[in-house]
């Protein structure tokens, strides 16, 4: 069972409404669930979709090919009746569409629905048009599977009453009875539904890429955030604010990037773990920030979600062109982490492992991510706790003020200062952004510069690259080809290469941590690569950003490169057909 659903239509019109409800659906039914959305930036009008792949084996990547197809407005049809599988269906309303769907393509495919009739008659309002195709959507899965489809049934029964009950019960019930309208009408009418489910198994986790560094960052004891709403980031700042009381957190909307990275540094200073986001255009505002980071060793986490530039490019879609500026944007040379999760999995385990790297090494600390990322949704059984950790670094209470000697800038041999919290002991804590002695206070002095220059480059470098793990390799060490990438290209290809394994030795070679650069040591990746006929680097930006990183890293030039920019994420179709091409040359 593979099934891709993919709901089209006008912002505003509900598409992510019937989008996150069915995908719930799927994953508290069992089923592994792969989300992605195609939105542009504005509120109301513009073609939207959403699209849905469930499966009753592990999935991470979107396919080309739909096989049920619900819109709500002609363009839907019209732009992706083509991408209609064989037996492939489009569900809609034939009284709101404005536009003759008279395409000998398309006709054979049609079912339609009333959705605001069936609405209007068995719940009382038209406006619950979507609930309607959000049961007739289930009812053409499980026309061929009784027992799948009442379960189906029931649990989204259970998440309409969720979402609907803070308007009221009768709301709530009405929505319900529009689910059952649209599931009755799809199993009694849908004479070409050819649609089977794989029985249920235990519920999974359904999670986002935002969620899940946001989740990160709760478990890591983050207790202050600070960010101005820019996409693809502000669905962290929406997560965490909507979580304040329960655990404790501050969040704040600042008026501006500048006024955000300062809040969020003052609050570390303050002897709190603190987080800010944003995306490219706000990261530029936030260089300063950063160097009085660097320059006042205070810990900080930053995520930053890349978007289509330059300026305000294209703001809902996606792009990996933000790496060369994260690994070398602000002034001075300081230490820095850089991170890029390619999975909700590593997003967790990365924001948890920035947080206590930039509070161990006193540096800020980067998640890079994109918007296809941040909005794809997996499904889990559940996170891997194994590695989380959770050390506290700082100097507290009995401990700070037991000391006989405090400077916040202490040159000692690892490199690494003693943390005060201001207040919770006898001892003044101070630090400037001018270059300073070990008790913090502004210096002039070449000789000292120099130490403080090495003290907090030199010294923490090594220690820091010895923290960053590997990439990880998926498939034979002795591969004749390799694909390799970084961040939110994981999945995609994964399921690519898995197409090509039965005809020759192929693996995936995935970059998550990428600075400092990962050793050879820990695995000798580069022997991997030289040993092979051919890499492919496989990036989501024009100019093959971690391509020149790799090669002005470790000397080494990829064979081959596939680059996409068009701001729209691979599909497994896609890719595979860009490695068939580039395959075909050997």
């Amino acid at each position: 069972m593979d099934y891709t659903i993919r709901i089209g239509g006008e912002a505003g019109q509900g598409v992510q409404t019937v989008g996150d409800t069915l995908s719930k659906v799927f994953a508290r039914a069992g089923y592994h669930v792969f989300t992605h959305q195609d939105y542009e930036s504005r509120v109301r009008g513009g073609h939207n979709f959403y699209q849905i792949r469930l499966a009753d084996q592990p999935i991470s990547a979107s396919l080309d090919s739909v096989d049920i197809l619900v819109a709500f407005d002609s363009a839907s049809i019209l732009l992706h009746g083509g991408e209609i599988s064989g037996s492939g269906l489009i569900i809609y309303d034939s009284a709101a569409l404005t536009q003759s769907l008279e395409k000998p393509d398309v006709l054979p495919h049609l079912f339609d629905v009333p959705f605001s009739k069936l609405a209007t008659e068995q719940a009382g309002n038209k406006i619950m048009a979507n609930s309607v195709a959000v049961g007739a959507v289930m009812g053409m899965l499980g026309r061929k599977s009784g027992t799948q489809s009442a379960a189906l049934l029931d649990i989204a029964s259970g998440i309409i009453r969720e979402a609907f009950l803070p308007k009221g019960e009768d709301v709530a019930a009405a929505n319900v009875k529009a689910v059952m309208a649209g599931h009755l009408f799809a199993m009694n009418q849908c004479e070409n539904c050819a649609f089977s489910l794989a029985p249920n198994a235990p519920g999974k986790m359904l999670i986002s890429g935002v969620e899940a560094i946001a989740i990160g960052a709760l478990a890591s004891g983050c207790r202050f955030y600070a960010a101005y709403p820019m996409t693809p980031s502000t669905g962290i700042m929406n997560y965490l604010a909507a979580r304040e009381s329960e655990h404790h957190v501050v969040v704040e909307q600042a008026e501006d990037e500048i006024a955000a990275i300062n809040m969020a540094l003052g609050a570390s200073f303050a002897g709190v773990r603190a987080m800010t986001g944003t995306s490219g255009g706000g990261f530029a505002l936030m260089v300063e920030g950063l160097s009085l980071a660097g320059m006042t060793e205070t810990p900080v986490v930053i995520a930053l979600g890349q978007r289509p530039g330059p300026a305000t490019g294209l703001p809902t879609r996606t792009e990996q062109g933000d790496l060369q500026f994260a690994l070398y944007s602000a002034h001075g040379e300081f230490p820095r982490l850089v991170f890029a999760p390619g999975t909700p999995e590593q997003a967790f385990h990365l924001t948890n492992k920035a947080f206590d790297l930039a509070e161990k090494y006193q540096i800020p600390a980067i998640i890079i991510f994109d918007q296809y990322l941040a909005d794809t949704c997996w499904t889990y059984d559940l996170l891997d706790m194994k590695r989380y950790v959770h050390t506290d670094y700082r100097l507290r209470g009995e401990t700070f003020s037991s000391l006989q000697d405090y400077r916040r800038h202490a040159l000692t041999e690892s490199g690494i200062s003693p943390l005060g919290i201001p207040g919770e002991g006898r001892h003044l804590v101070v630090t400037d952004s001018d270059e300073h002695d070990e008790e913090g206070h502004i210096i002039e002095d070449a000789a000292l510069r120099i130490k403080m220059v090495d003290k907090r480059l030199f010294k923490k470098m090594p220690q820091l690259q010895q923290e960053i793990a590997p990439p990880v390799l998926f498939g034979p060490s002795d591969a004749e080809i390799v694909i390799a990438g970084w961040g939110s290209t994981l999945g995609i290809m994964q399921e690519a290469v898995a197409s090509f394994s039965a005809e020759t030795k192929i693996a995936v070679l995935h970059f998550s941590e990428l600075y400092p650069f990962p050793f050879t040591e820990k695995f000798d990746y580069l022997s991997l690569l030289k040993n092979a006929k051919q890499t492919i680097c496989v990036e989501q930006n024009a100019t093959g950003q971690f391509a020149r990183l790799l090669r002005a890293e470790t000397g080494y030039a990829f064979t081959d490169n596939i680059n996409r920019y068009d701001g729209r994420p691979f599909t497994r179709e896609s890719l595979t057909g860009e490695i068939r091409a580039k395959i075909g040359r050997l």
